[in-house]
């Protein structure tokens, strides 16, 4: 390995370790919790060192945000895969089994984004409610950002029904499972009947 070589990986392995202690801090006290200061107690770094990977908050924020949009998409995907498998194989007609496979993979999507968001609030909160600098739905937008959008347009895409654009319907639901998740997490929304909401949605929207 060349000087260069162990430089860059020692500076990747600094960035990963700032991450992970900002996420961490976030989810254990909150986004208002987290600091530069108090990051660079933690991970026992100068602050001059820790500017020399990110300018500040707003960038460890959008840092956070791409690592959970990657790990989203994978969790979305993984559900929809297991869903596949899992449903019932009693279906009397090719159309029936179709539908069957796709209202199986819609409800786990849907499932999977709720559980991640509940999960990992601060991660959520740092990809869709606070300002981390990226840019969203522009030719721009990050790529684990616009790959999240993909593993949902994947399963919602073949629901939306004739005539309706895929990119819209998804934009829509995936703005549904938004509020499910906002509004349950504040408690709007009372969680004995989350599993209730997740079926309207899915029979409601989805054509299947």
């Amino acid at each position: 390995m060349s000087v260069q070589e162990r430089k860059e990986r020692e500076r990747a392995g600094r960035e990963r370790l700032i991450v992970a202690t900002a996420r961490e801090l976030a989810e254990q006290q909150g986004w208002d919790a987290v600091t530069t200061r108090r990051l660079a107690e933690r991970i026992e770094y100068s602050q001059p060192v820790l500017y020399s990977h990110f300018r500040g908050k707003r960038e460890i924020i959008g840092a956070v945000a791409l690592e959970g949009a990657a790990e989203m998409a994978a969790a979305l995907r993984s559900a929809t895969s297991a869903a596949i498998f899992a449903a019932t194989p009693a279906a009397t007609s090719a159309a029936t089994s179709a539908a069957d496979g796709s209202r199986a993979r819609v409800t786990a999507l849907a499932r999977a984004y709720l559980d991640f968001a509940a999960s990992n609030p601060a991660v959520y909160d740092a990809m869709f409610q606070l300002d981390g600098g990226l840019a969203f739905a522009r030719e721009d937008t990050p790529e684990p950002l616009k790959d999240a959008f993909a593993a949902l347009l994947e399963s919602l895409g073949e629901v939306a029904g004739d005539g309706v654009h895929p990119g819209l319907f998804t934009e829509v639901f995936w703005a549904a499972l938004h509020g499910l998740a906002t509004l349950t997490r504040a408690g709007r929304l009372p969680p004995e009947d989350a599993e209730r909401r997740v079926e309207l949605l899915v029979d409601r929207l989805a054509v299947i």
